[in-house]
């Protein structure tokens, strides 16, 4: 049985963008999941630097200098407890997966501590 020599191009052809389209879902993730852990670190300092006394502004400014997309959020609401909010925007660039995780993705890190005035 003679092989048909263009098949294998054919072949490939059609699989390619399905592997280029992977290759960049999983750049996608990986950024998204690296951030997201680099968030969690820097939920520790801030932690940490609020259990030192140092005021709400200083913690901002210390994040602004690390990062410049990093937003802390600080809420108290009840007087029990102060939630913590650290976001921060990711761009997707697979065309597809855009439509499934919002563009920009926003990464989030949420804790919240016992109030001590």
């Amino acid at each position: 049985m003679e092989k048909k020599r263009g098949q294998a191009l054919v072949e490939f052809v059609i699989i390619l963008p399905i592997f280029i389209f992977m290759l960049f879902a999983i750049m996608d993730v990986g950024k998204i999941i690296m951030t997201k852990n680099r968030l969690e670190s820097e939920m520790d300092t801030v932690i940490e630097w609020y259990h030192n006394e140092h005021t709400f502004e200083e913690i901002t400014n210390h994040l602004k200098e690390n990062s410049s997309k990093t937003e802390l959020e600080i809420k108290n609401e009840n007087n029990e407890y102060v939630t913590f909010y650290l976001k921060e925007p990711i761009d997707i660039i697979t065309p597809g997966l855009n439509l499934i995780f919002s563009s920009p993705y926003q990464v989030t890190s949420e804790r919240s501590i016992k109030y001590e005035p």
